[in-house]
């Protein structure tokens, strides 16, 4: 299917829910922690099956505001996760081989501040880069996003910096988290589950949406490139 896919043109941006760490770690007898280091591991595949395809934006949802809910213990180990996963992406060949940027969305000043010192090093140790580019959405909600832009617009037109008649569909793109990447042109979401979860509500207005029954750890590249396949088969109207 690979030779397929790539004699049509793939999605410029790609995003991901990356959903049913936990239940898979279930159905596989493991503690949820075994499951989301499987979701890492997984996670580090795709990112390779987007370099091999030519794929060059890459945003997928790691942890919302939500899930600040969870339990204490499962939050501390997700964190502690996410810390060591940010200083080997400081330091990994295959960031720098293929000069992938990165980046953390959301609101970075809710994380404790080992794992923000080690999201600073990644970000500013591929800064440079602009080939690939890999957004991780950390404390991430989409409806917070835009309050967050509409307080900063608010916050400009008082201080004259902007006028209330210059406020249109681009300037409200350049005040939210995604400001210089394009809008996701594919939404992939794993688990069966279907629905966006307060994820990029502004970006996927007109993103095209594949959705499959797999855990997220479970995700092959076969079932990657039936996402991709879709996604070219479907003409994108934008409402025309």
């Amino acid at each position: 299917m690979k030779k397929l896919v790539l004699q049509y043109p793939v999605p410029k941006h790609v995003a991901i829910i990356m959903d049913g760490n936990r239940r898979y770690a279930i159905e596989e007898g493991k503690e949820p922690l075994e499951g989301h280091l499987a979701g890492r591991d997984k996670l580090e595949d795709v990112l390779e099956w987007c370099v091999d395809l030519g794929i060059h934006i890459l945003t997928v949802y790691a942890f919302s505001t939500e899930n600040f809910k969870r339990s204490r213990e499962e939050v501390d180990s997700l964190m502690a996760l996410f810390e060591e996963n940010f200083m080997r992406i400081a330091t990994d060949d295959r960031v720098h081989k293929n000069r992938i940027r990165v980046s953390v969305l959301g609101q970075k000043e809710l994380l404790p501040p080992s794992l923000k010192e080690a999201i600073r090093n990644a970000e500013e140790n591929s800064k440079e880069y602009s080939d690939y580019f890999f957004n991780l959405a950390v404390a991430y909600g989409g409806r917070e996003e835009l309050i967050a832009a509409i307080r900063a617009i608010s916050r400009d037109v008082k201080e004259d910096r902007i006028r209330e008649e210059d406020i249109d569909e681009k300037l409200v793109s350049r005040y939210l988290y995604t400001a210089p990447f394009p809008d996701p042109d594919l939404v992939l979401r794993t688990s069966g589950e279907i629905r966006v979860s307060n994820f990029l509500l502004w970006q996927n207005a007109y993103s095209e949406f594949y959705f499959t029954d797999v855990y997220w750890p479970g995700l092959t590249f076969t079932e990657f490139l039936k996402a991709v396949r879709s996604y070219q088969l479907r003409q994108r109207r934008f409402g025309k």
